[in-house]
């Protein structure tokens, strides 16, 4: 069983790697690399000195460490603070943070405020070296982000892809494929004019999902509609004046896909204030990333996208950047039926 703490003598003075040394046995260097997770240490040390340090409440001095190893064993997590993205946010941050349990990192949030530019958190970690690598997501195909980062050497991973895909970690969803599988359901369904609630064009995975889209609309011999201005992050009210205004002219939409679930509860609003029933008149494939649709719709084709698989590999990924410079990049496209990587 190994050594075991009492809990009923609280120690006055804070533990340090002599004392998880002296309780284990071991001498201060196996235990600091033991923490450390150094490949050379087998797994039992590794696990007794990590329950010792859980019992006597060891913490890390983040200065010690960092004079030793160069590292603050922080991952920073830049995150769009807008309300609208904040329940994909927190599935995103919490598997982020799982998949660091049993690692001496740990994950931070840092906020990306509206009127800040893109590049100004990130910036911020590099120059303040406040973490040892960042993820970030709403990838643009130059993003300047992924442009800094790379000239700065600095350790980092995308939830999307850059023009540089083949330079950096990332994890994106099959967006493109997506965009393939909607018009195809449209299509089987007996839709011929169909409507488009995208990303914005500006990111990477909406310039994907178009392309899809418009090669399948191609091959089907279907019309295709997309309001301008109009993005699944466009303002609800925004969402429903467009659609509106699109069932109110001929064609009249019978099918529509939409790419955030925000955005297909205001198309759905807006069809139903137009008198349209859905699954009847027009017909919605909607994707999602987190459960809300399904929830509250029994009368749509949702495909699912599994943010917390994203979080979970994009926290590995830039473990994997910190800790193996110069391996291969940790890359990986999702879609449904697709095994874990």
């Amino acid at each position: 069983m190994g050594p075991t703490i009492s809990s009923t003598q609280p120690s006055r003075k804070r533990p340090t790697l002599r004392t998880i040394a002296d309780l284990s046995g071991l001498a201060v260097t196996t235990v600091s690399r033991a923490l450390g997770d150094a490949p050379d240490i087998s797994i039992e040390t590794k696990r007794l000195v990590r329950r010792i340090a859980d019992e006597v409440g060891y913490v890390p001095d983040k200065a010690g460490v960092r004079l030793r190893t160069g590292r603050t064993n922080v991952i920073a997590i830049v995150m769009p603070m807008e309300e609208e993205a904040l329940n994909m946010t927190s599935r995103l941050v919490a598997a982020s943070a799982g998949a660091l349990s049993g690692t001496p990192f740990h994950l931070v949030v840092v906020p990306e405020m509206p009127g800040q530019s893109l590049l100004d958190p990130v910036r911020y970690v590099v120059e303040t070296r406040s973490a040892d690598a960042v993820i970030f997501n709403r990838i643009q195909p130059q993003d300047p982000r992924v442009a800094y980062l790379r000239e700065k050497g600095f350790p980092f991973a995308t939830h999307g892809r850059s023009d540089w895909q083949a330079e950096h970690a990332w994890f994106d969803y099959d967006n493109e494929g997506f965009g393939r599988r909607a018009v195809a359901y449209l299509a089987g369904r007996g839709r011929r004019n169909l409507l488009l609630v995208a990303p914005p064009a500006t990111e990477t995975y909406g310039r994907a999902m178009r392309t899809g889209v418009a090669e399948a609309v191609g091959a089907h011999g279907l019309s295709l509609l997309e309001p301008a201005g109009l993005t699944s992050d466009s303002a609800r009210a925004d969402v429903q004046d467009a659609i509106h205004t699109a069932v109110s002219t001929q064609p009249c939409p019978d099918g529509v896909i939409v790419a955030a679930p925000n955005a297909a509860l205001a198309v759905i609003g807006a069809l139903e204030d137009a008198g349209l029933t859905i699954g009847r008149d027009i017909d919605i494939f909607a994707k999602e990333t987190f459960p809300i649709l399904d929830i509250v719709r029994r009368d749509l084709k949702i495909e699912h996208e599994d943010v917390r698989k994203a979080g979970a590999f994009l926290a590995r990924a830039a473990l994997d950047e910190i800790t193996h410079s110069g391996a291969p990049h940790m890359q990986h496209i999702d879609a449904p039926g697709k095994q874990e990587p």
